[in-house]
């Protein structure tokens, strides 16, 4: 096969994560590096290459005529990307969100099955073996399902730019929460049916409308629920910024990070997907109330770290294109944890309980 041209837009995190994971594959080449900073200048300069640089994406599209756009920038940009590139015949591989608005996913999502173009959204969990072991552990839990899980980033510097830059158009519920709504619709099995959230400003360093803390409830129809909660900025705790927890009446499932989930780790982005190790504990009883089995801890220190899960990520969707994948019910998933979402942003801003 015709090696895969990809035009990457973005630079920064996720997007020189993805960008180092095609200059490494043979199957793909980069036509070219969009962003309106630096940064990109600094990918070429950390892959040693000389990949041709661009500050706009509209010019860089034309010129470069790609196969593939990877789309990392803010999620404003996302939409308006993706169906552009879409009308230009391309595959695209896109960060989550798959857009800021329910409409815009719904529009990119008919726009590929129009053009009959693959769209991948950057759901990272998904590849990672541990976070699968972890959902499958917590399936054999028995229903309904308590899961606990938050991701506090006490973000300064240059994190600190990035994350005022996020909440221009998305609260850390939203932005973040997507990833654990999806692990908790995927251990559960079962339909949201209601969500409340509450939500605190506390700076003024971001927009009037928005909020930097955020925590969310969802009760499933199988009687399961679960809680996610999100804070980002210098003012925010470390103290419990990796909880990962799920019980249910047969026993509970933890992720225990020990070194991830140490202090000053919060806002790397290593942290936020190491598990390091996976507890799981047996409620089972005897006529004594004493437990009948011990504690299993299920090592994982030989897990991939952050590049490698955007290797995975990347080889996901050269498959998808090369033997044509049916991703439809990927973008429902993406669309379905979106959704959800969404309906917890509202609810910290109407204060009231969203039926889903």
């Amino acid at each position: 096969m015709n090696l895969i041209k990809i035009l990457v837009v973005g630079c920064g995190n996720m997007g020189a994560s993805h960008a180092t994971a095609y200059h490494h594959m043979p199957e793909f080449e980069i036509c070219g590096l969009v962003a309106r900073g630096d940064s990109k200048t600094k990918l070429n300069q950390q892959l040693g290459a000389a990949y041709p640089l661009f500050e706009n994406f509209e010019e860089a599209l034309e010129q470069t005529r790609p196969d593939a756009v990877c789309i990392s920038t803010y999620p404003d940009t996302h939409e308006t990307f993706a169906l552009k590139a879409l009308e230009a015949g391309c595959h695209i591989f896109i960060e989550k969100p798959l857009a800021d608005s329910i409409l815009g996913c719904e529009r990119i999502i008919s726009k590929a099955k129009e053009v009959q173009k693959k769209v991948v959204v950057g759901y990272i969990l998904r590849h990672h073996p541990s976070w699968m072991r972890f959902i499958e552990e917590a399936q054999k839990m028995g229903k309904p399902l308590v899961m606990r899980m938050n991701l506090n980033q006490q973000s300064h510097g240059y994190m600190w730019d990035v994350h005022r830059n996020l909440m221009k158009s998305l609260s850390p519920i939203v932005d973040c929460g997507v990833h654990y709504i999806d692990v908790m619709c995927q251990m559960t099995r079962s339909k949201p049916v209601w969500v409340s959230a509450i939500g605190a400003r506390l700076t003024d360093d971001i927009a009037k409308d928005n909020y930097n803390y955020g925590q969310l409830q969802i009760r499933f129809e199988d009687g399961s629920v679960g809680w996610y909660e999100a804070g980002w900025g210098p003012m925010v705790s470390e103290t419990a910024f990796f909880v990962k927890d799920v019980f249910g009446p047969k026993g509970a499932v933890s992720i225990v990070a020990k070194d991830a989930g140490a202090v000053g780790k919060s806002d790397h982005v290593d942290s936020h997907t190491k598990t390091e190790s996976i507890r799981v504990h047996h409620a089972a009883i005897d006529s004594k109330n004493n437990f009948l089995k011990k504690d299993e801890w299920i090592d994982m220190t030989d897990e991939p770290d952050h590049l490698e899960l955007c290797n995975r990520e990347q080889r996901y969707f050269l498959k998808a294109i090369q033997e044509d994948h049916d991703l439809t019910d990927h973008l429902a998933d993406a669309l379905n944890s979106l959704k959800i979402a969404f309906a917890c942003d509202e609810s910290v801003k109407s204060g009231e309980v969203i039926r889903l």
